[in-house]
């Protein structure tokens, strides 16, 4: 197995305010767990490598585009409340999405199975005209249009564990058939989007299943759910390619979420998606860095969900809540089941 992941000193230069949850030290404390990982020999170590602006224009209005570029080498800005620019931040996401992309092409080449962007801003929540939700450029959703445009793959599978649902990714694809989005998140919660009953339009129907969760759910609910909802989904869809938002925001000691997955419940949701990829995909999944504030539940979760991908390994996850856990799955399989006939 090769294994790709992209982790640099340069997205530390995405300069937030002080207090920021979204801040360098996140990059920082993946550069000093993983370093003796990234020896590894099955480890291919990738450079960074930015975006052309027709990549971030297929899924981005050019209107977004030049407002974000607008910030490039100016002080401090804040695009609203939570998602703010400094000098060198248009150029650290340009990376960011252009990263994934590569990651892309060397899966579609055969040259990579599998892999990790771990680099910053996020992207999840950037809409095509608006930044939003500390996110500039919607990077799964450029490396899914990528994959397709670029004739890697017919259909992507986008699955989102952030704690917060990824309306920007659902917005963009929510009227096609050949991406479908899949999200578990904490309900309800910022941005207030990601109903059950949010399903898609047109040709888009059923093709975005949202799993929304309350506050407190835990390691036995994700993997119930993943399992007995998500992979069966998965499997039917039958895509060329996964991609993950790969937020830990769900994490039990998470400052913003509130949510009580461990770095157990992550390497559970890890393994099931990789079964899934090596079913349909070829194996080719593709994790995204999202969310985790947490620094140490990120870089262990982070850590975790790599050695997983190389090793494999059992996670032990107790059984809690379980006539709440089967009765939350029942609902939602009522709701998707009509759509899903693997379910």
């Amino acid at each position: 197995m090769r294994y790709g992941i992209v982790l640099d000193e340069v997205f530390l230069d995405h300069s937030v305010p002080s207090g920021h949850p979204e801040r360098p030290e996140r990059i920082q404390v993946l550069l000093e767990t993983l370093a003796p990982l990234r020896r590894r020999q099955d480890i291919a170590s990738v450079a960074p490598k930015a975006a052309d602006e027709s990549a971030i224009l297929a899924v981005h209005s050019a209107e977004h585009l030049e407002r974000v570029k607008a910030t490039a080498g100016r002080e401090p800005l804040a695009l609203d409340a939570d998602t703010h620019t400094g000098a060198n931040s248009y150029e650290t996401a340009l990376l960011m999405a252009g990263s994934a992309i590569k990651l892309v092409e060397l899966l579609g080449a055969g040259e990579l199975d599998s892999g990790f962007v771990l680099g910053r801003p996020p992207g999840h929540h950037a809409e095509r005209d608006r930044a939003m939700g500390f996110c500039l450029f919607n990077n799964v959703a450029i490396a899914a249009q990528a994959a397709i445009s670029l004739g890697v793959v017919e259909r992507v599978a986008i699955v989102d564990f952030d704690v917060h649902h990824g309306n920007g990714t659902q917005n963009i694809f929510y009227s096609r058939s050949d991406v479908l989005y899949v999200s578990s998140h904490q309900h309800p919660f910022y941005p207030g989007t990601g109903l059950l009953e949010e399903l898609g339009a047109g040709e888009g129907r059923a093709f975005t299943v949202n799993l929304p969760l309350k506050a407190g759910s835990g390691d036995f609910l994700y993997s119930k759910l993943y399992a007995d909802l998500v992979s069966p989904i998965l499997l039917k869809f039958d895509p060329d390619l996964i991609l993950v938002s790969a937020g830990f925001d769900a994490h039990e000691d998470d400052p913003l979420g509130g949510m009580d997955v461990s770095v157990e419940g992550f390497v559970r949701l890890t393994q099931i998606l990789n079964e899934v990829a090596r079913k349909t995909a070829e194996g080719r999944i593709l994790y995204l860095l999202e969310g985790g504030y947490d620094l140490n539940g990120l870089s262990q979760s982070v850590l975790a969900s790599i050695q997983t991908c190389l090793n494999g390994r059992e996670p032990e996850i107790a059984v809690t809540q379980e006539a709440e856990t089967e009765g939350y799955i029942s609902k939602a399989r009522s709701t998707f089941s009509q759509y899903w006939k693997s379910l």
